[in-house]
């Protein structure tokens, strides 16, 4: 029997799994580490830690299952998007790994929307107009930070990195290429207009590849460390965006695919690039005329554990006593209220959004607050309003690509029988679970299938995703939700006008970095 891994870079931890060739799972790993957000909007990471958490992963798989009947095969990356690091002639890193998280840019993409040159990029590319946008980071670095750009070689992001720590190839796949904001989504190349609106050659960029395209061969001291042959097949896979989305078996147009991790997404493949008139959906190229619509969205699980942290010390002790999980005990304390929490909505913009608002300044607020709400209100006013920002982004993405069929949903969120009511109620549809483990790294081993020949094409991948559980809405929450989900929405709106004044202050006097 031989064995694939598949990896998911991820914003807080690495995951790998390892599998069979038939899908089944021997062993799992997950190895964190530091996110830095030292300075305001700074959100950065050592790429070398991100390396040895990869190192570290693949070993500890391999080391759990004890298969001896075997051996690995190939490795195939899933990996966050919209990462930049700058690397000098010998491929050395002259930067962090400057994350889809970080806003520095934020003035950049805000003189781009206002002057129209935003437009004109998001039209050749896909690219929204935010600074989590690599094109944006590189505006910001030419401009506050010319003494990197005069050393940097090559612009690569953190899968390409780390493909060519244990490779010695630099190269790119068409997704994440996609994500940088500098590939042309038409003709599926770089775009020579937009690299000289950011001053970058082609020479300074990989080569470009397909998902599924293969690199024979790591280096012998990284094979040693992880226990596997040194001829493993490398597989370059594609961001997690499009493959926890594959990884649900989502591939049809109005499948909606909805992730609700530490951040979130809506998403639904398309067969041909859409330009929403308003830039609100990124639009990338995946694979064999597949192209990716969606709005990826800061304010996911990290919402729901700020509230865990900031509200509730000291429930850790409680649960312990419960034998619960904390994170389950303030799911139980939010069901105690109902539906709307007495007319208390919470915005979950604690670390600004992209979709449905694209402001790197928008800041997280409470509305509605009286005497008579209490913790259990607030905590389930922030559930919901994850929810909620997550159903304005599906209206956008539904003016482009219709009315859903199905709605699948993944992640941590609706592991919670709470968690997946809600979403079934302001959505007012039925919401699938599916039962796959980990559907970035799933997918993963599905392209290494078929860049090992094993399968032709994306169709198969509905018999590794195991069941499906399907939930459906309560028509008795319909009311309320239906009465406030327009409240959140003005609401935004209003708001929207004060967002960079209060960022403005809060960068003016940055107490919460001391």
């Amino acid at each position: 029997m031989d064995y694939i891994v598949g990896i998911d870079i991820g914003t807080t931890s690495t995951k790998a799994l390892l599998y069979d060739l038939n899908g089944k799972i021997y062993a799992k790993a997950n190895i964190g580490y530091h996110l830095y957000q030292d300075l305001p909007d700074m959100a950065e990471e050592d790429p070398d830690d991100i390396f040895n958490a990869t190192l570290s992963a693949i070993q500890e798989v391999v080391t759990k299952a004890k298969r001896t009947d075997g051996k690995v095969i190939a490795i195939s990356w899933s990996a966050q998007q919209h990462s930049l690091i700058a690397l000098d002639e010998n491929y050395k890193p002259l930067t962090r790994t400057i994350t889809w998280a970080d806003n520095r840019a934020e003035k950049y993409a805000r003189e781009y929307k206002e002057n129209g040159k935003g437009m004109f990029v998001y039209q050749h590319t896909g690219l929204p107009i935010h600074p989590m946008g690599p094109f944006y980071k590189l505006l910001w670095l030419q401009a506050e930070h010319p003494e990197i750009c005069e050393k940097t070689a090559y612009w690569v992001g953190i899968k390409e990195y780390i493909i060519w720590r244990y490779t010695n190839v630099l190269a790119e796949e068409t997704s994440m290429a996609a994500a940088t904001g500098l590939l042309n989504m038409r003709s599926v190349d770089w775009d020579d207009e937009v690299l000289k609106l950011v001053n970058v050659k082609r020479s300074q960029l990989p080569d470009l590849v397909e998902t599924t395209h293969a690199i024979v061969g790591i280096r012998s001291e990284y094979a040693k460390v992880m226990g596997i042959p040194d001829d493993v097949k490398v597989v370059m896979g594609a961001t997690d965006g499009a493959l926890s989305t594959i990884g649900v078996g989502a591939l049809e147009t109005g499948t909606l695919a909805i992730n609700i991790g530490t951040s979130a997404a809506v998403r639904s493949f398309v067969d041909k690039p859409i330009v929403d008139p308003k830039a609100r959906l990124y639009c990338y190229p995946i694979m064999n005329g597949k192209y990716l619509v969606g709005g990826p969205i800061n304010s996911g699980g990290i919402v729901f554990n700020w509230a865990h942290d900031a509200m509730f010390t000291g429930v850790q002790e409680t649960a312990k006593m419960l034998k619960s999980s904390s994170y389950n005990l303030l799911t139980e304390i939010a069901k105690t209220v109902p539906a709307g929490s007495a007319g208390l909505l919470f915005h979950p913009y604690l670390g600004g959004e992209r979709a449905p608002l694209w402001d790197a300044n928008a800041r997280g607020s409470f509305f509605g607050l009286n005497r008579n709400h209490t913790r259990a209100h607030m905590v389930r006013a922030v559930l919901e309003g994850i929810v909620f920002n997550l159903y304005m982004t599906t209206l956008a993405l539904t003016e482009v690509t219709g009315d859903p069929k199905d709605i699948l949903v993944a992640g941590g969120f609706v592991q919670s029988s709470l968690g997946r009511q809600i979403m079934a109620d302001v959505y007012e549809h039925e919401i699938t679970i599916p039962d796959s483990y980990e559907s970035g790294c799933l997918a993963a081993m599905y392209l290494a299938k078929m860049s090992l020949g094993l399968e032709s094409d994306l169709t198969n991948i509905v018999n590794y995703i195991g069941k499906e559980k399907k939930y459906e809405p309560n028509e008795e929450n319909f009311a309320a939700y239906r009465a406030l989900i327009p409240i959140f929405i003005r609401l935004s709106r209003e708001l929207a006008t004060e967002y960079q004044s209060i960022a403005d202050f809060q960068r003016h006097f940055p107490t919460l970095y001391k």
